[in-house]
């Protein structure tokens, strides 16, 4: 597997074990709609957090929150209306990012809640 597959799989994993620590339940991984992958569905409260992970091996070329294009944006948020109907949800649905970037000795990890896209 390519490098950035890999520290793309650690970064998701990272953010897993980050949430279930601030005490969200893990409702669904990687869950694909037309054009989009949603990385994490999570529960907490009566909120829907849809959860974008981006990994970063470095801050050069910007924080990697920054590398969530409108495009990305919306088929996101198209795949997501489409979890909420099937599933018949009536939870409040919020878009957030977790940032993380592989440091010297381990990794930084940064929620970002709305970060985008709030309905």
């Amino acid at each position: 597997m390519a490098q950035h597959n890999e520290l793309g799989k650690k970064g998701e994993q990272l953010a897993v074990d980050f949430l279930l620590k601030e005490n969200y339940k893990i409702v669904e991984r990687n869950y694909r709609f037309d054009k989009a992958e949603v990385d994490i569905i999570a529960k907490k409260d009566n909120i829907l957090a849809i959860i974008e992970v981006k990994t970063r091996s470095t801050k050069d070329f910007g924080n990697p929150q920054d590398f969530v294009k409108p495009k990305q944006i919306k088929n996101l948020v198209k795949a997501v209306n489409e979890y909420v109907i099937e599933n018949d949800l009536e939870s409040e649905v919020r878009f957030d990012i977790i940032a993380v970037v592989k440091e010297n000795n381990g990794f930084s990890i940064e929620h970002l809640p709305n970060a985008f896209y709030h309905f």
